[in-house]
């Protein structure tokens, strides 16, 4: 395979990442920032030549093992690989650290209970502490053959129906729209007392694909659906989306991406032509109300760590934090006995179950969770799939690096290049991916591009090897083969190569 694919490639990125299009009339219309302003001339030129995607597949490129630049973790591989702290921290916020750790792993009781600074769970809830999803810090997935779905969960909405709710989403004030009776997401336990909202049923059919060499694989399709709901059938306008929960590793780094860097690789009317659109997630920042850029979550409905740790703290768990101050959690006006339990606020604690210093703690820790090294970054077969990686077109929504802001919040994460394989933005991924749920400016075709950082650790930590929003793909192979929409002429690519070829770029993914 020639290297003139990939020239092109370079060639598309790098006028990606000069056209002001797009950017320009983000900005205009949201007030993001369309230049780094935390750089000198001479350091926005060396890193545009650093982050520059390589054309030199012989060997590994300077620092790419350690991938999360002075942060990467060195640590032994084992089942704890994403549980490490940052390798920077200085040794007088190791405390936080370890203090957000023990939050995190917090199992939340009902209230009232004699253990008052951990009551005022749900009343309706999904799991009782953080760790319960995201075990070992880890990658979540669907239930398999179990009662429990802890680490899966159902998002419920409904789209705008009227002008002034969509003036509301446009502006970014709303994301969606909940379901009238069971809010915004389905929770399927409770306190004693309290029925739950009901159970995810999955159901999975079959279909084999055949590849370019006549090797066949089979695809599992799933269908969802809400059995024994509590309060009768969902609103007929309501759609659910399943989502396991993610890795926690490099998310401060990754909210130290510079805005304009990541609107530099959006171009949604694709007016390079290359068939990648790629659009800016634009949502409002929980504490300041204040336009910022989406990059957390499935849809990149949230723009901070912070953000998206107070949204899990209200939907997931029903615990109330100044940011998401509701005590009774997802409970709506329908589910009148929701409303009356008892909750866990202790005024002489503060005014939420969860007071500022405990947010603070879980958001410092998930910031800080350290990306572990490469593996066989050196290695042929390595370079080898990485070069086909980049041949295929992958890189153009799984862009490979950035360089965070020299004026970071978190010295630790300040200048750091970093090669988290995503360029955090919506893409349409096509029919097969779509769950028909409008998130803010994301349409139920869009995701955001998930970053690959971490990624051939997942049975070492997690235990399995599912993938995709909703785990629904049990190797790396079955999640690019359910890839679409404008991934779809890379997914036909990858199923055009050779065995050999397509094992190579699968051991590309498994270093990363």
């Amino acid at each position: 395979m020639s290297h003139a694919p990939a020239r092109r490639l370079i060639a598309s990125a790098t006028l990606c990442a000069t056209l002001a299009g797009f950017s320009v009339s983000i900005a205009a219309g949201f007030d993001l920032p369309t230049k780094r302003t935390d750089l000198s001339a001479a350091d926005l030129k060396r890193v545009a030549d650093v982050t520059r995607p390589t054309a030199d597949f012989s060997k590994a490129e300077q620092y790419e093992a350690m991938q999360a630049g002075a942060t990467t973790s060195i640590d032994p591989v084992t089942e704890d690989s994403f549980s490490h702290i940052s390798a920077n921290i200085p040794f007088d916020e190791e405390q936080n650290f370890k203090l957000g750790n023990a939050l995190f792993r917090k199992l939340w009781v009902s209230a009232p209970s004699s253990t008052q600074a951990s009551d005022g769970l749900g009343p309706l809830f999904n799991a009782r502490s953080c760790m319960s999803c995201h075990v070992n810090d880890g990658r979540g997935k669907p239930p398999e053959g179990g009662p429990s779905a802890t680490s899966m969960l159902l998002r419920l909405s409904r789209a705008a129906r009227t002008p002034e709710e969509e003036k509301a989403v446009a502006s970014a004030d709303v994301v969606n729209f909940p379901d009238p009776v069971y809010g915004h997401q389905l929770q399927d336990l409770a306190v004693p007392g309290l029925a739950a909202e009901g159970k995810i049923a999955i159901s999975y059919h079959e279909e084999r694909v055949t590849l370019g060499d006549g090797e066949t694989v089979s695809l599992r399709r799933p269908s969802y659906a809400v059995v024994n709901p509590t309060y009768g059938p969902l609103d007929p306008a309501t759609t659910i989306s399943p989502r396991v929960a993610s890795a926690m590793i490099g998310l401060g780094l990754i909210e130290a991406i510079p805005e304009a860097d990541i609107l530099a690789h959006a171009d949604p009317d694709d007016t390079d032509g290359d068939g990648i659109s790629g659009k800016a997630a634009i949502v409002r920042d929980h504490r300041s109300g204040k336009i910022a850029l989406g990059r957390f979550g499935w849809k990149a409905q949230n723009a901070t760590v912070r953000d998206q740790s107070a949204d899990a703290f209200a939907n997931d768990i029903g615990i109330s934090t100044p940011d998401q101050p509701k005590a009774q959690g997802d409970c709506t006006k329908a589910e009148e006995k929701c409303l009356d339990m008892p909750t866990g606020v202790q005024k002489r604690l503060g005014a939420q179950e969860a007071p500022g210093p405990i947010l603070d703690l879980v958001t410092f820790y998930s910031e800080n969770l350290a990306v572990p090294s490469r593996r066989k970054a050196s290695f042929p077969e390595t370079l080898r799939g990485k070069r086909i990686f980049y041949e295929t077109g992958c890189i153009s929504c799984h862009v490979p690096k950035f360089v965070t802001r020299r004026d970071a919040p978190d010295k630790a994460q300040s200048f750091q290049l970093i090669w988290p394989y995503s360029d955090f933005l919506l893409h349409d991924m096509g029919d097969d991916l779509a769950d028909g749920q409008q998130v803010g400016l994301a349409s139920g075709r869009e995701w955001r591009t998930p970053p690959l950082w971490g990624i051939g650790l997942t049975r070492t930590v997690s235990g399995h090897s599912f993938f995709l929003h909703d785990g629904r793909a049990r190797s790396l192979t079955e999640a690019i083969l359910w890839h679409g929409g404008e991934a779809e002429k890379a997914r036909n690519t990858f199923s055009s190569l050779s065995t050999d070829d397509r094992a190579a770029l699968i051991t590309f993914l498994e270093s990363l």
